[in-house]
């Protein structure tokens, strides 16, 4: 296997590949090395200083295990600047398996995919893009050559695994952030269409059994309730969660919480409110405006009905005659009762005084269809939503799965060019400009009155510097950050969870959360998605059960291995369609082709695809790799 990245996401990809599935990895990085943290400034200097004094024990205790540490194991790195040819020649291409390209530039990925599949054309590739439509057209375009290559249009006969996976990071991470955020800590994964919703239940009280729901997907870990625990770590052992327990566990676990399948639907892409820029009529004119209207109107009818008492006319007749009074287009009343002179006199003063109404009333409409496709600022009011500090790629993508699931969201953003700020102007989402390090740029946000914070700006001094204000203005804050490395984010989530035990608090590493989904794809299986357990990953495959012991013959019952893996759903959707047309006839508002409800009794055969819920050891094992030995590696 080969990895090439200039980030956290490389180094955590290369570790998934060598301690869940044992494979040989060779490492391709810029001779730069690592990355470099920006230092804490601000307001929030000497708590930060503090937290970070802290904590540092514990990221150096991580040593070289941490992603941006040195590799260990059976582990090859080579440093160069650029993917050239000669570089992927040293690496072993035309020897690999499968190739993994996540630099954070979509082109030096597109450039180096064009290479590799020119040099081994029976190469596997994965790459991370965050253009989803250009990556889904790369993907054919990748997959064809491969084809071509093979000299063959049916991808090679029997064991040619050439294929082409385009995955996004932010995607992959964004369900999950965005999860974090709502209440009760639904996990959410939505790929090409399928929603899968996992919802946290408290722990029953002491003689009840956990409800289990559709399908129990992981047990919480029994010490959630110690702030200075380690919640849900590699090392909790038995007191640490219990990914896909079977039924006995489930019902033994008295006074523990529960991750259940509470619902499984499809859904097409949801458009969020006030999408399109077309702003409400109501917010044509102003609350005085629209009452200087209403006196105007009223006014014209006191007009109308005295004319009419008056002259002894029709209504109709009375009205007609003061409208045209009112706009000076009626011939002077000479020589008519004192009664009719006196309303013609009051008609025309009318009319001049709704000339300036109207002009206003034209101003303020092309004012708000002029402003409609500029920054809105937080109403009034606001209570109850979640302010997403960053519009990068993780930000965008956030914010629009936050936006589709309805949340009022309040963004802020130091840069007027981000790249999120085109999305935010056409979801018509409230935009705070300004560096959330400076004073009362939080509080613009309405930080005091908020549901929580996303701190997912791309510098983990900013999100936690961010991250101690809001809790100083707020001590019950629902608090979600982005921090680049796991060892570094594990440490300040206990760190905040031991000085702020009543408000929940979550530090999320995207490299951690992307990554067992590049490591599937690069075995040759779709990730669909993942969903964290405390500080574990369930992941959510679709496999072929042909050619799999575990599978293939036996029931869903018997197929079932707690801890490591469970059949949910049997895939009938023809297995030669493509991403794209599977998502075009999501659009259309076509059904998949899932069915969820299986019996326990169903036979799974050989040309069956299902898709499952497995730890990443699970799938691993379920792949049928073994951990080679060092020795021998």
């Amino acid at each position: 296997m080969i990895v090439c990245g200039d980030d956290g996401l490389a180094h955590r990809l290369a570790a998934e590949l060598r301690g869940v599935y044992g494979e040989q990895v060779t490492l391709v990085v810029p001779p730069s090395g690592r990355r470099v943290r920006q230092p804490v400034v601000g307001r929030a200097r000497a708590a930060s200083a503090a937290l970070l004094d802290r904590v540092s024990a514990a990221v150096n205790r991580a040593g070289a295990g941490a992603p941006g540490g040195e590799p260990a194991g059976n582990e090859q790195v080579v440093e160069a600047a650029e993917v050239t040819e000669a570089v992927l020649g040293e690496a072993g291409a035309e020897r690999a398996a499968a190739l993994a390209l996540v630099y954070d530039d979509d082109e030096t990925n597109i450039r180096a995919a064009l290479t590799a599949r020119r040099l081994n054309p029976r190469l596997r590739l994965v790459l991370r893009l965050y253009n989803r439509r250009l990556g889904q057209h790369i993907e054919e375009l990748l997959d064809q050559a491969a084809s071509l290559a093979s000299g063959s249009g049916d991808g090679g006969g029997p064991g040619f695994d050439a294929s082409t996976t385009v995955l996004s990071d932010a995607d992959t991470a964004a369900p999950a952030l965005a999860a974090t955020a709502l209440v009760g800590t639904s996990k959410v994964v939505q790929t090409e269409g399928l929603v899968l919703r996992a919802v946290e239940r408290q722990p029953p009280r002491p003689g009840e059994v956990a409800d289990p729901g559709l399908c129990t997907l992981a047990l919480l870990s029994a010490t959630s309730s110690d702030p200075a625990g380690a919640d849900g770590s590699e090392g909790s052992g038995e007191q640490g969660p219990r990914l896909l327990p079977d039924e006995a566990a489930v019902a033994s676990a008295t006074g523990r919480g529960t991750v259940v399948l509470e619902q499984v639907s499809y859904s097409g892409p949801s458009l969020p409110n006030g999408r399109g820029g077309v702003p409400p009529l109501g917010s044509l004119f102003s609350r005085r405006l629209r009452w200087s209207l209403a006196g105007l109107i009223g006014c014209v009818l006191a007009l109308a009905v005295a004319l009419t008492l008056v002259t002894g006319e029709h209504p109709l007749y009375a009205t007609y005659v003061t409208l045209l009074d009112l706009f000076g287009i009626n011939d002077p009343a000479f020589h008519r009762p004192t009664g009719q002179q006196v309303l013609q006199l009051l008609s025309g003063l009318v009319g001049l005084l709704l000339l300036p109404v109207l002009l206003a009333a034209v101003l303020e409409a092309l004012g708000t269809f002029r402003s409609a496709s500029a920054l809105r600022k937080p109403p009034r009011g606001l209570s109850g939503h979640v302010v997403l500090l960053g519009l990068g790629k993780i930000g965008t993508r956030v914010l629009t799965r936050l936006r589709e699931l309805h949340i009022p969201v309040v963004c802020v953003e130091s840069d007027p060019e981000a790249r999120g700020m085109a999305t935010a102007r056409r979801l018509r989402v409230p935009v705070v400009l300004g560096d959330v390090t400076q004073e009362g740029v939080l509080e613009a946000a309405k930080i005091h009155r908020a549901h929580a914070l996303l701190a997912l700006t791309s510098a983990d001094t900013t999100n936690l510097e961010a991250s101690l204000y809001a809790r100083s203005l707020r001590p019950d804050l629902r608090v979600v950050l982005r921090l680049y490395d796991d060892d570094f984010a594990t440490a300040v989530y206990r760190t905040l969870r031991a000085a702020h035990p009543s408000a929940l608090t979550r530090s999320r590493s995207v490299s951690h959360l992307a990554a067992p989904a590049f490591a599937g794809a690069m075995m040759g299986r779709q990730i669909l998605g993942a969903i964290p357990v405390e500080r574990r990953v369930l992941l959510f495959a679709e496999i072929e059960v042909g050619g799999h012991p575990q599978l293939e013959g036996r029931t869903v019952g018997e197929a079932f291995r707690p801890g490591a893996w469970r059949v949910l759903a049997l895939n009938t959707a023809p297995s030669g369609a493509r991403r794209g047309d599977r998502e075009g006839a999501e659009e259309d508002g076509a059904a998949s082709g899932l069915v969820w409800d299986l019996p326990p009794s169903y036979v799974l055969g050989a040309a069956d695809r299902v898709v499952l819920a497995a730890t990443r050891r699970g799938l691993a094992e379920l792949l049928g790799r073994r951990r080679r030995e060092r020795a021998g590696a």
